[in-house]
């Protein structure tokens, strides 16, 4: 299991910020958890890039922050659903400004990411 080498810093507001929402699929998570994808393999379809470990892993991350709670049906097969805590609602319309800034400066965006993604493959 990967254990961590350094202590992160956690004196401002953007620090803590950065560790909870640290990961690629985090913010998409929350987003579609949002919009009632409840079940780990609805979340595995909206994000079909993401491999199973790495949901499982980023959703337990987000369960230990205390802004999505895992229910376990007692049934077989056992089925999961997930939903946003009070505190997991606060950031939907954080991540709502921050889709919409993305949208507003869309081109000018993705310019800048296909020409860095250009060099690097140089």
């Amino acid at each position: 299991m990967y254990e961590r080498k350094i202590i992160p810093n956690l004196n401002c507001g953007l620090d803590l910020i950065g560790e909870v929402l640290y990961g690629k699929w985090k913010i998409r998570l929350l987003w579609f958890i949002n919009e009632g994808h409840l079940r780990p393999s609805e979340l595995q379809r909206k994000i079909p890039d993401a491999t199973r470990r790495v949901l499982n892993i980023q959703l337990k991350e987000l369960e230990e922050h205390d802004l999505i709670s895992k229910k376990i049906y007692p049934v077989v097969p056992p089925k999961v659903e997930y939903s946003l805590t009070e505190l997991g609602k606060t950031l939907i319309p954080i991540i709502s400004a921050l889709g919409d800034w993305g949208d507003k400066n869309e081109a000018f965006l993705r310019s800048v990411i296909l020409k860095r993604l250009k060099s690097e493959s140089q």
